[in-house]
């Protein structure tokens, strides 16, 4: 990939090409990033790359002061939003462009995408959203996860038992009911994920069906991006093999 940014570069960003390749997941909590981001490392790594993965939260500068600022919701939402866009900035310069520059694919669950979109709904403007990750590497591929609320809804409760209390726009005060303030809130995002998803070119697919559905129409997206016959192959899985009768009945 060419290291090209939406707008200003970090100190240190090489001006060179990167060899490898950045493949953003986004969605929605509950869409399934989570889960097609280590089928797609599963099917890649088979497939012989080298493959890294990120997501929000994880850098080892600032994450743990985000959990402990969203347990105790101490922060306002321009604070919340800078510390945010730090552990982006900390995972870029030390594990995203190391690893392109490796030659590695760097699966990202949610980007900066993500991060707009909930700057946004919390009172930011657009364009200081846009300003703000203006030093963000554009990946090669944006594959958003498109799931209806009451998907996300019912996923949500089927793995943790209940709404986590910033995915269901509590900060906002949009409800006193958990379950009104989780769809007016993932109503908002919708609106700012279909700005988003226009003006950096997202490919949208349908995960309101089965994870293996879904794997299949992402493995279709990402296999272009690798030249010889991995990228020409059909993304399909392989079905296991057809063993005769009499071979099963020997055997039992």
């Amino acid at each position: 990939m060419i290291a090209r940014t939406y707008g200003s570069r970090l100190p240190g960003l090489p001006d060179e090409s990167l060899s490898g390749k950045l493949i953003v997941i986004e969605g929605a909590d509950g869409s399934g990033r989570t889960t097609e981001v280590s089928l797609l490392r599963e099917w890649l790594e088979v497939e012989g790359h080298a493959v890294v993965d990120t997501g929000l939260r994880r850098s080892t500068l600032v994450a743990g002061e985000i959990d402990r600022a969203k347990q105790g919701h101490t922060l306002g939402a321009t604070t919340m939003a800078l510390l945010y866009a730090v552990d982006f900035a900390d995972q870029l310069e030390n594990k995203i462009v190391p690893a392109l520059a490796a030659g590695s694919t760097v699966l990202a669950d949610r980007y900066i995408y993500t991060l707009m979109a909930r700057a946004v709904v919390r009172g930011a403007s657009r364009e200081w959203a846009r300003r703000l990750y203006g030093f963000a590497l554009r990946p090669d591929l944006v594959i958003f996860l498109e799931a209806r609320p009451e998907i996300l809804l019912h996923r949500a409760i089927s793995k943790y038992g209940s709404l986590d209390y910033w995915e269901s726009g509590m900060d906002l005060s949009l409800s006193r009911d958990l379950f009104e303030s989780f769809f007016a809130y993932q109503d908002r995002l919708s609106k700012e994920f279909a700005w988003v998803g226009a003006e950096y070119g997202f490919h949208r697919v349908d995960a309101n069906r089965r994870p293996e559905q879904v794997h299949d129409d992402v493995r279709a997206l990402v296999a272009p991006l690798y030249a010889g016959p991995f990228g020409a192959r059909p993304a399909t899985r392989p079905r296991p093999p057809v063993i005769p009768r009499a071979a099963r009945a020997a055997s039992s």
